[in-house]
């Protein structure tokens, strides 16, 4: 394994001895493949970077993106970065106030777009379109050479802006070490540049922009779509032999219930598929090795605040169990609160390594998660077994109260996925006047399957306690997914609470996001 470089910059992360010709980033977000070699990607970063720098911006200014996915966004990300200045990627899928609140509140001081998002970008800010009629970037280039800065001790180098599921989106302050340790430590495990890397999640996600960074700095190839679909991710695969998947659980389940597609799509480059962000179910697990079964599938977990290396292999050689997300990283110190604040078996996870975020930006009414001794509260609730490894059970934001009882919705969806006939299920609170609360479910099941409500339940009653089952459960084609690609939550307490308002069951599966099966036969 030939030696990891010293990076200084997260935005200067192309290794210095290797083949500038190599394709770095093979672009189908315009419709057409682009190719761009590490040569085309320096030169474009460097060309950001000067002309940044000859626009008069200071050392730790904001620049925003407000893009899909394109060649463009990862060299302006790594140009911001290299000459000092913070980038700012915007979830693009947020309502227009939600938009302006990020990027007004980072305080970019100009934004690069494309030309979809141009209008939702403030008017009032310089605005720079990658495309499009008028676009402003390629006069807005300064070519030539660029010497990256060295970034000094915890200088934010990206905010990244969280869902807002729960309040006002929080902007997370990366710093250029963290992630560059993020890099040099996943880079340490493996001689990754043989690797084609298949990118579809959004880059102002930190899964995909992980990812695209430690691809980069492993000298791989990303083949970089602009958004997920089935279509697109199976075609891409097939067509570009990919080799390294990266997704959250939602899109590869997505993925495989594309069946005809799947059956018709040759996946046998498929070696690598790392899942985070969300819970992976038994059943899914099930569905990917058979789909692919010469892939190594890693069930990850990271966080936004802390980076993405967080669990790994047992150090005796154990396997890890199916559900597990593995046991604690070697340069990770990880521990579990209970209720009582005293460590547990089952309880919060903590976690302390170099990755975690400076803080909060702007945010002194919001409590800091790290603790005095600099463990970051993720909020997050596992269990660890006899052997060390650990299990996700849910969030204590998404964890609700039924007749005094705790609920995790991803310990109920878990248990109704165990159903041969369940492929998804997403489990959320309505309001009892008995109870406080009681759990109720949206289930996708299989074509062609017979389950109804009531074999469901009176699964649920004999697989989990009978405080956990759904009292009401509705079958739908999809679950509709929030602007990360996880499960939107939100929309369907929403759409429970509406149904039972109406008191109304369907009879037939309906569809949420998609078409009903009636429609697409």
């Amino acid at each position: 394994m030939s030696q990891i470089p010293p990076f200084t910059n997260l935005g200067a992360l192309t290794p210095s001895a290797c083949d500038l010709d190599k394709v770095a980033i093979i672009d189908l977000g315009t419709g057409q493949e682009r190719r761009f070699s590490y040569r085309d990607f320096e030169a474009e970063a460097n060309a950001v970077a000067r002309s940044l720098v000859a626009r008069g911006l200071a050392r730790g200014d904001r620049v925003a993106i407000l893009s899909a996915n394109r060649f463009e966004y990862l060299t302006t990300v790594h140009g911001i970065m290299r000459a000092g200045f913070v980038a700012v990627p915007v979830n693009f899928k947020f309502p227009p106030a939600t938009i302006d609140y990020i990027i007004r509140d980072s305080g970019a001081r100009l934004v690069f777009c494309d030309a979809r998002r141009f209008d939702s970008a403030p008017n009032d800010l310089p605005r720079i379109r990658f495309d499009g009629e008028g676009s402003e970037f390629a006069g807005f280039l300064k070519p030539g050479p660029f010497a990256p800065i060295a970034a000094a001790n915890r200088e934010p180098a990206m905010f990244l802006y969280t869902s807002g599921s729960t309040g006002r989106p929080k902007g997370v302050v990366l710093s250029h070490q963290s992630h560059i340790w993020v890099v040099e430590t996943r880079m340490a495990a493996q001689d990754m540049s043989r690797h084609r890397f298949l990118v579809a999640a959004p880059l102002y996600h930190m899964n995909a922009l992980a990812m695209s960074q430690l691809a980069h700095a492993a000298h791989a190839t990303v083949i970089l779509l602009p958004q997920f679909t089935a279509q697109l991710y199976l075609e891409a695969i097939a067509d570009y032999r990919c080799t390294w998947l990266t997704a959250v659980p939602p899109m590869i389940a997505m993925m495989l219930n594309d069946r005809e597609r799947l059956a018709a799509t040759d996946l046998s480059s498929v070696e690598f598929l790392r899942m985070g962000s969300a819970p992976v179910s038994h059943s899914l697990m099930e569905a990917i090795h058979r789909a692919l079964p010469k892939a190594a599938v890693t069930n990850a977990y990271g966080t936004t605040e802390a980076g993405p290396v967080v669990f790994g292999p047992h150090p005796q050689g154990l396997p890890q169990p199916e559900m597990s997300v593995g046991y604690p990283h070697p340069k990770v110190q990880l521990r579990l609160v209970g209720e009582d604040g005293k460590p547990s078996d089952v309880g919060v996870l903590e976690m302390k390594s170099p990755a975690i975020m400076n803080g909060y930006h702007n945010r002194p009414d919001v409590a800091s998660p790290i603790t005095q001794d600099g463990f970051y509260i993720t909020g997050d609730v596992f269990r660890r077994d006899e052997h060390g490894f650990h299990y996700f059970l849910g969030r204590t934001d998404d964890m609700f109260v039924s007749g005094g009882e705790n609920i995790f919705p991803g310990e109920v969806e878990k248990m109704l996925e165990t159903h041969p006939d369940v492929i998804q299920a997403c489990v959320v609170p309505v309001d009892d006047d008995i109870k406080g609360t009681k759990p109720v479910a949206f289930v996708v099941k299989r074509e062609g399957s017979n389950l109804d409500e009531s074999n469901l339940k009176s699964f649920a009653l004999a697989n989990a306690p009978a405080y956990q089952h759904p009292r009401s459960i509705w079958f739908v084609d999809s679950l509709p997914l929030a602007s990360t690609n996880k499960l939107d939550r939100n929309k369907l307490r929403e759409l429970a609470a509406k149904k039972l308002q109406r008191n109304f069951t369907p009879a037939a599966p309906s569809s949420i996001g998609g078409q009903s099966n009636a429609a697409r036969r």
